[in-house]
């Protein structure tokens, strides 16, 4: 049975979500999503997105269409250049904040509510945006980097090295670490009230109390933004859809009705809401590979089935062969590499000759030819310097004798070293004695 696939690209991990049906739920109507997370940690988020799609195309069931949602304009040039890296041309980029605005319709979440502030607190940051629920228009919208999860994840670090319960780390490595037990531990403090996680250095022991005090200040400042958000928008919002992983800390969605008197809305798994909702748009694309740049062989080359996607080692080594004699021949070391020595007995290899190749990226940008034709040799005569001759001075002293030497038979010459001669003598000169002689 062929099904689509949503994913959002967030900061600390890459969501996937793929609808699965029910036949007595009707035709293109789903009864659930199978969702699955992976972690970004220290690659490039668009990178890992394309390997991931890559995979999940490859070893799951058919898949007619992927939807991807990004934040910015940026993340979108970066996501089309790594699946076209990945060759893979069947998808589409929606904006994260319709593939949300999508999936909350059809959960019936915002229904009854013409203007809504989504709030959408994640690892890097928090952006609330005002949208149009029946006509889709983004009214406004903020992001700021200042409060995220990342700084929740750090606050309680912190805190724990400051108490002891665990040793303050050493590396990068065990900084990194330690801040994925934090983020554990606030994640599990959403459905139990307290947690403890044993760590190389310590215990991370954390209470929902403790949380609560630490970043009480940092949600009482998003609610306030929120609020300013709002008032700048000059718009009369009705809810408040919190969405993200920090909407399932209950602190944010006390505050924010608190401070905001309106309906807060948080959807089931509210950090997988935007890419439940790419898929809900996803929609088959054609997928036309002579728009794809051209890549090796190596890394082209479509799997077989049943395999995995790899590098085939065969056809690194053809390629790195390719590089180095192309520097050769740049170089001037072409027929030197490519052609046997003048000792070897097997044939000779000759490369075809090939025209050059223009490519166009535009019609308005076409690549101009390069000229071939040198310019002229120009002879240009130089005048010798003049030769200066040298004054003759006095002759230079005749060479010094060789020293007397004494034969001794059945011996070498014995050379008897001449000893400069010893400095004239002065008589010393005593000075006159402070008294007379008697």
């Amino acid at each position: 049975m062929s099904s689509v696939l949503g994913v959002s690209v967030g900061a600390g991990a890459i969501r996937m979500a793929r609808p699965f049906s029910d036949p007595s739920v009707g035709k293109g109507r789903y009864d659930g999503f199978a969702l699955q997370a992976v972690d970004v940690g220290r690659l490039r988020a668009e990178e890992l997105t394309a390997e991931s799609i890559g995979v999940a195309l490859e070893s799951g069931g058919p898949i007619d269409a992927t939807g991807i949602a990004y934040r910015s304009e940026q993340q979108a040039k970066g996501l089309r250049a790594a699946m076209a890296t990945q060759r893979l041309g069947n998808y589409q980029l929606v904006p994260e904040i319709a593939a949300s605005l999508e999936f909350l319709r059809s959960t019936g979440d915002i229904q009854g509510f013409s203007t809504v502030a989504v709030y959408d607190l994640g690892s890097s940051g928090l952006s609330i945006t005002i949208v149009d629920t029946d006509r889709g228009d983004v009214r406004y919208a903020e992001r700021t980097s200042e409060i995220s999860g990342d700084y929740f994840d750090s606050l309680i670090r912190e805190q724990q090295i400051a108490s002891g319960r665990t040793d303050a780390p050493q590396s990068p490595v065990e900084f990194a670490a330690l801040d994925v037990l934090c983020k554990d531990a606030k994640e599990q403090l959403s459905e139990s009230t307290a947690v403890a996680i044993p760590s190389n250095g310590g215990l991370v022991l954390l209470t929902r109390d403790n949380f609560e005090a630490l970043v009480t200040l940092a949600v009482e400042s998003s609610a306030r933004m929120t609020r300013d958000v709002i008032m700048r928008s000059d718009r009369h919002v009705q809810a408040i859809v919190v969405i993200g992983g920090g909407a399932r800390i209950p602190l944010v969605r006390e505050v924010l009705h608190r401070w905001l008197h309106v309906p807060v809305i948080v959807p089931e798994s509210p950090e997988s809401v935007s890419a439940r909702g790419a898929a809900l748009l996803a929609r088959p694309v054609a997928d036309r590979r002579d728009d794809l740049p051209t890549a090796p062989v190596w890394l082209t080359a479509p799997a077989k089935p049943g395999r995995k996607r790899e590098i085939s080692g065969a056809g690194l080594a053809a390629s790195s062969l390719a590089v180095i004699a192309a520097i050769g021949l740049a170089l001037g070391y072409g027929s030197q590499m490519l052609e046997p020595g003048s000792n070897d007995g097997g044939p000779t290899t000759t490369l075809p000759t090939t025209p050059p190749r223009t490519t166009t990226l535009e019609p308005s940008n076409a690549v101009a030819p390069i000229a071939t034709t040198l310019p002229p040799t120009t002879t240009t005569t130089v005048e010798a310097p003049p030769v200066f001759q040298q004054e003759e001075g006095p002759p230079p002293p005749p060479p010094p004798p060789p020293p007397p030497s004494i034969e001794i038979p059945g011996l070498p010459p014995i050379l008897i070293p001449t000893l400069p001669p010893p400095p004239p003598f002065q008589m010393p000169q005593i000075p006159p004695l402070p008294f007379p002689i008697p």
